[in-house]
C-alpha cells in the first residue's frame, strides 16, 4: 500500500512487480533514520513489553518485521507475494524471524498462536474485513493483541477504512481497543499529511 495520499494502490495491484520499488516510500523502507525512529518507538508502545511472537500480516519487505526483531520479538511474516517474501527474508537474515507466502486474511500458520498480530494497509483491501478480523484474533494467546495501522487516503476518491468502522468490527471481539491518530505525526510519513491515519490496538484476556 503506498504511503502516497494521491497513488492508494488498488486491491489486485501486482505486488511482485512493485516490489522492487516498494522501500522507495518512507514509510516503507524506513531508510530516514527519522522515520525509522518514528515507527520504532510507536512499535514499542504497540508491541507486549516482553519479547514475544508477533505474526506480520501483509509483511512486504519486512520492515515492521525488522523493528520488531530488534525489539527482541521472534517474528512471523507473511505476504502475498513470493517477492516480497523474498525481499524481508534477505532483510531479515540472520535474525529471529520466518516469512511465509500466504494470505493475510488465512495466513498458513497452522495451529501457531502469538502474543501480537501487526497488520499495516491490509484490512482496508480486503473484501471481509470482519471475517479477517475474527480469524486473526483466533490466532492470539491470552493476552494478546492485535495491531491494526490504517488509514483513509486521497481526497478526490478516498480509499481506505475508517476507524470507526475498525473499531466496530472488533466490537463483538470483546477486546479494549484504543485508537491512535497518526496523521499529525510528519515524522512517520516523511512529510506532512492531510488524510486519516491511525493506529489500533486491540487487547484480548
Amino acid at each position: 500500500m503506498s504511503g502516497n495520499s494521491d497513488e492508494a494502490t488498488a486491491p489486485g495491484a501486482d505486488w511482485d512487480a512493485l516490489a522492487a520499488s516498494f522501500d522507495d516510500e518512507p514509510d516503507h523502507g524506513l531508510r530516514d533514520p527519522e522515520v525509522r525512529r518514528a515507527w520504532a518507538a510507536r512499535l514499542a508502545s504497540w508491541l507486549p513489553a516482553l519479547p514475544g511472537d508477533v505474526l506480520d500480516l501483509g509483511c512486504g519487505t519486512g520492515s515492521l518485521s525488522l523493528l520488531a526483531a530488534e525489539q527482541g520479538h521472534r517474528v512471523t511474516g507473511v505476504d502475498l507475494s513470493p517477492a516480497m517474501v523474498e525481499l524481508a527474508r534477505t532483510k531479515l537474515a540472520g535474525r529471529d524471524a520466518v516469512f511465509l507466502t500466504g494470505d493475510a486474511a488465512a495466513p498458513p500458520v497452522g495451529e501457531q498462536r502469538f502474543d501480537a498480530v501487526l497488520v499495516r494497509h491490509v484490512l482496508w483491501t480486503l473484501p471481509d474485513p470482519g471475517r479477517a478480523l475474527r480469524h486473526w484474533r483466533q490466532l492470539l494467546r491470552p493476552g494478546g493483541r492485535l495491531v491494526l495501522v490504517e488509514g483513509v487516503w486521497g481526497s478526490v476518491s478516498p480509499v481506505g477504512i475508517p476507524a470507526d468502522r475498525v473499531t466496530a468490527l472488533l466490537g463483538p471481539l470483546a477486546g479494549q481497543a484504543r485508537v491512535e491518530r497518526l496523521s499529525d505525526d510528519a515524522s512517520l510519513w516523511g512529510r506532512e499529511v492531510a488524510d486519516e491515519r491511525y493506529a489500533v490496538v486491540a487487547t484480548y484476556g
